[in-house]
């Protein structure tokens, strides 16, 4: 899509959105993963775990999440629940690039852990957050420290669950909550957390978003880090102050589609 040249750059944007924001996105996007569920624990297992895999080509990390939907009988809170130490086995032939064995099996310990204590995933973050929290930052935060909680939790896992204390842009962890908390007409995101809100919401960084959102002059600074984020999402909330976030869908399809 090409921007006019006397169209203000809001009117761009929220158009490219409403052109990318549709039910067609999902069919070629890892948000089909948690698409093809209904229960609420399966959706946050299965969208928390294809957006840590999320990264490479789209198709072989759709196809790596449905491989571990298979090896979870396809019911994954289920699964997670109920299984013991033996079934683990079956998963140690599954890696994704540099996600090995050793993080599959963690994984799977703090899931059965956390869903024998918990009935949603969204407590892990929304725990550390109050309504006037501005973004979800001490969210992901928490949520860093809750999943490597538990006495064996190995330092190599680490690397694929983000924290802004690194100074990551903590890509993968803000589009698993674009997905969670979002909700609107068109259907692509399953809004089925209630507790954070959209405005709280950051932007998911990745090469594409920050590409196009510099062409357009949406940020400054020159390294791409955890500032970056915000810097971003603060440019793009004086646009859609209850909905920053919705922007991932223009940036993310411009730069997908070379704009």
């Amino acid at each position: 899509m090409i921007q006019g040249k006397q169209e203000p750059l809001k009117d761009f944007l929220d158009r490219c959105v409403a052109f990318y924001n549709q039910p067609n996105f999902i069919e070629d996007d890892p948000i089909q993963i948690p698409h093809q569920f209904s229960k609420k624990q399966d959706i946050e297992i299965m969208g928390f775990w294809v957006s840590m895999l999320a990264w490479g080509q789209r198709k072989t990390i759709i196809n790596k999440a449905k491989e571990l939907i298979t090896l979870m009988d396809g019911a994954p809170h289920d699964f997670i629940l109920n299984h013991q130490e033996e079934d683990r086995k079956r998963f140690l032939p599954f890696k994704h690039r540099t996600f090995q064995p050793t993080d599959t099996l963690y994984f799977l310990e703090f899931f059965q852990h956390y869903y024998q204590n918990n009935d949603s995933l969204e407590s892990a973050f929304a725990a550390a957050l109050t309504p006037e929290s501005e973004t979800v930052e001490q969210g992901l935060v928490a949520f860093h420290n809750t999943f490597f909680a538990l006495p064996d939790a190995p330092h190599r896992t680490r690397k694929h669950v983000a924290t802004p204390v690194r100074k990551s842009t903590c890509k993968r962890l803000n589009m698993f909550l674009r997905w969670m908390v979002r909700q609107d007409e068109k259907g692509v995101d399953l809004g089925i957390w209630k507790e954070i809100k959209p405005s709280q919401l950051l932007m998911p960084l990745d090469v594409h978003v920050d590409r196009v959102a510099r062409k357009l002059g949406l940020i400054q600074r020159k390294q791409s880090d955890w500032k970056t984020v915000l810097e971003l999402t603060e440019h793009l909330r004086t646009f859609a102050p209850d909905d920053p976030v919705k922007y991932d869908f223009a940036l993310f399809g411009l730069g997908v589609n070379k704009n």
